[in-house]
């Protein structure tokens, strides 16, 4: 046996342990005479089918369900998440909740899993709405196991319950109030986050960024939380030389209706912008230059006109990097009317005119950070550009691309509003977080397809009116039976929100379908105030777009779970202390070793 022969084989683990005890001898492989063969076998699957397969997804989905559902309503209770390292954690967010479950049997622990993509695909695309989600995927599934355990056509079934939820989430949209005004987001930020404090602090942060600004949350050293705000295009650069500062008690540079250049080259030779300049001290108009760096001969020329009183000019570096230094240099060319100066487009320094050069209406040169307030005079150009930006946040693979999109749209668009978080513990200070998070996701999806009534009572409503509406749009008996199914679904959440406040589900339920049918749409039961009242009047309102995406992402998990006629888990092996010690040491040895096996 030489290296050259064995190197033409794919080895496989039998010819492996075969080998050992005789290669040690040629200086092949070093394996130890006592070897454990399940330490190269790899992790065998185990197959269940149908009421087996159906029944382990089931018991997964209800295990995770009941943790979240504890959550949901003003009188929802929190969850306990332990972690490995720190201190544990106390939630209130269905999604949080849910990723945190993971089950010791491998069948059930897809089910848990089926029901996280529910929660996860509901927070990415409402932000909000997971307990309601979860909920709902719970009843679709328990009730649609006993009719395929009866025998009804599970594909049939699942056909059922996604038509009639495509029927229910078109009039939810329909039924929708547009937003009316800041009392309104008031209203969704205090609902989604449980807390009074928490609605005013959003609603505030929301009116004054307007559509197109953006609101951060921050973690902060004091007790309370505080809001911060940031008006016009803001980058996190500051000036080159603190030669440029104009005032030295603020240690800032404030320039009022500057001339600006934008450019992507790196200046260093004063002949490429003496032109400029000269054009400029004729003028006497102030000017910011955006560089990629402004170094040598250049910044001392600049530096010694400032002194002077020549010329009253500040350099800063662009923002970003790579390629997000490009685009974020030409968000600034537009936002200011500048052309973009870039040698590949033809333009060079010493070419540059007065027309090439940006206006603003003031500018804000800080030590590590810029303000440009706009002029209003680009306003369609940025528009356009606002326009382009959300369509790239769309299609954007990543996560940190799309906040990036988000952030320069926000730049852009009027301004940031910066939340900071304050609490006495850590622990407290994350769950503060989360529903911030959650609150400002609601009011963003508020403003896309408007308001409906909250604590479930627009399913409830919707339960009662459509029923017979969406059974005679079902083809066969099958059909009608998966759409009854997601109809019976439809209370779970305002049944829900009643029992986690200490009172009969069914009771309340048929309360609300009664008051509903009494005074219309809109009215159903207050479980914060324990009253039955008009909730739009009263304040108690979801997004449309967040109960849209709860029906149908739990329509469509559902039914799939439905489904299934076979579940394909791995076997668990457990390996003794010792097992896993001698498994570590191999591989340690054969990386030791080189390349190939066991180092040939």
């Amino acid at each position: 046996i030489n290296s050259s022969n064995i190197m033409k084989f794919t080895v496989s683990v039998s010819l492996l342990l075969s080998l050992a005890s005789t290669s040690n001898a040629f200086g092949i492989l070093n394996v130890p005479q006592k070897f454990d063969r399940n330490l190269f076998s790899l992790n065998a699957k185990k197959v269940s089918f149908k009421e087996e397969s159906r029944k382990a997804l089931v018991e997964g989905i209800n295990q995770v369900a009941n943790a979240v559902k504890v959550t949901l309503g003003p009188k929802g209770r929190n969850v306990v998440l332990e972690r490995s390292y720190g201190a544990p954690e106390i939630v209130n967010d269905g999604v949080t909740i849910a990723r945190e479950v993971t089950l010791e049997d491998p069948e059930q622990n897809v089910g848990a899993c089926l029901i996280q993509e529910v929660a996860s695909k509901s927070d990415s695309k409402a932000g909000d709405g997971t307990t309601t989600s979860t909920i709902m995927t719970q009843a679709i599934v328990n009730n649609g196991m006993r009719a395929v355990t009866s025998g009804i056509n599970p594909v049939a079934l699942n056909r059922g319950i996604r038509k009639a939820a495509s029927m229910v989430a078109k009039e939810i949209e329909r039924i929708a109030t547009p937003v009316s005004g800041i009392e309104d987001l008031k209203n969704v930020a205090t609902i989604a986050s449980g807390s009074i404090e928490m609605g005013r602090i959003i609603a505030q942060a929301a009116d004054k960024v307007g559509d197109t600004g953006s609101t951060v949350v921050e973690e902060s050293q004091t007790l309370i939380d505080e809001i911060e705000f940031t008006e016009g295009l803001t980058i996190d650069r500051g000036y080159i030389s603190p030669y440029m500062v104009k005032d030295q008690e603020r240690q800032v540079a404030e320039l009022v209706n500057p001339r600006i250049l934008v450019t992507d080259s790196k200046i260093d030779n004063v002949n490429e912008i003496v032109p400029l300049l000269e054009m400029l001290v004729k003028s006497k108009e102030p000017l910011l230059i955006v560089a990629e760096d402004v170094t040598g001969e250049a910044l001392s020329a600049l530096v010694v006109n400032k002194m002077r009183g020549v010329l009253d000019v500040v350099a800063i570096k662009a923002p970003g990097f790579g390629n997000r230094r490009r685009e974020y240099t030409q968000d600034i060319a537009i936002a200011t009317g500048a052309s973009f100066v870039a040698e590949e487009l033809g333009i060079t320094l010493d070419s540059v005119t007065n027309e090439m050069l940006g206006t603003a209406d003031r500018i804000v040169i800080a030590k590590e950070l810029t303000t440009i307030v706009t002029d209003g005079k680009q306003q369609d150009a940025i528009d356009a550009r606002i326009a382009q930006l959300r369509n790239e946040a769309e299609n954007a693979d990543t996560d940190y691309d799309k906040e990036k999109c988000q952030e320069r749209i926000a730049a852009l668009g009027g301004g940031i509003a910066r939340i900071k978080v304050g609490a006495a513990t850590e622990t407290e200070l994350k769950d503060k977080k989360l529903r911030y998070e959650d609150a400002l996701n609601s009011v963003d999806s508020a403003r896309e397809l408007g308001i409906v009534p909250g604590g479930g009572a627009c399913l409830a409503y919707l339960q009662m009116t459509m029923e017979q509406e969406i059974l005679d749009a079902m083809e066969d008996d099958d059909e009608r039976q998966g759409a009854q199914i997601l109809i019976k679904a439809m209370s779970a959440p305002a049944m829900q929100v009643a029992e986690n406040a200490g009172i009969e589900g069914a009771v309340v339920l048929s309360k609300i379908q009664t008051i509903c049918e009494e005074e219309g749409f809109g009215y159903g039961w207050d479980a914060a105030t324990m009253e039955y009242c008009n909730l739009m009047e009263r304040g108690v309102i979801d997004p449309a777009k967040v109960t849209i995406n709860a029906m149908e992402n739990s329509a469509s998990v559902a039914g799939l779970v439905l489904t299934t006629e076979c579940l394909v888990t791995e076997i668990k092996i457990n390996m003794s202390e010792e097992d896993k010690q001698r498994l570590f040491d191999e591989q340690q040895m054969g990386v030791g070793m080189g390349p190939g096996i066991g180092g040939m």
